[in-house]
């Protein structure tokens, strides 16, 4: 699986752990930056990560930011793009199974490093559960 991940300044040091994790999971990684910890806007990251993932260049993305909020607002605005903040592997499953996300954001200055990782692992390998979901996930496309 083809993986986008990106963050801001807050969420530098998260990316590029789990980016090392996903990378020794197998996942081919396609990092959109940053590439220091020097202050930085999220929209310039979230942007083009929500873009090609959108546009299925990517199966999925992953965001980082301070509090996952403005990347997961930001990614939200590209046609196609379903971002979601969560918090928890609860959360993460059901991103997936009833909403579809395919975009994950993170908060890094709430959640360790392993909580992101046991997020990432839950998020990556649950489904889309369609039924009654997709009937809800066509209107919000529909809205689009």
């Amino acid at each position: 699986m083809r993986i986008g991940i990106g963050s801001d300044h807050r969420g530098y040091e998260a990316k590029g752990f789990l980016k090392r994790y996903l990378e020794n999971q197998g996942y081919s990684v396609k990092d959109f930056g940053i590439n220091s910890a020097a202050s930085s806007d999220y929209p310039d990251v979230a942007f083009p990560l929500a873009e090609e993932v959108a546009k299925k260049k990517l199966k999925r993305g992953i965001l980082i930011c301070g509090s996952g909020i403005g990347m997961c607002i930001s990614a939200n605005k590209v046609k196609g793009a379903y971002a979601a903040l969560c918090t928890n592997e609860s959360m993460a499953s059901m991103s997936r199974k009833h909403n579809n996300a395919n975009i994950l954001t993170l908060g890094a200055l709430y959640l360790s490093k392993n909580r992101m990782k046991k997020i990432v692992d839950v998020w990556l390998k649950e489904p889309f559960e369609e039924g009654r979901h997709r009937r809800r996930f066509n209107k919000i496309r529909k809205k689009e």
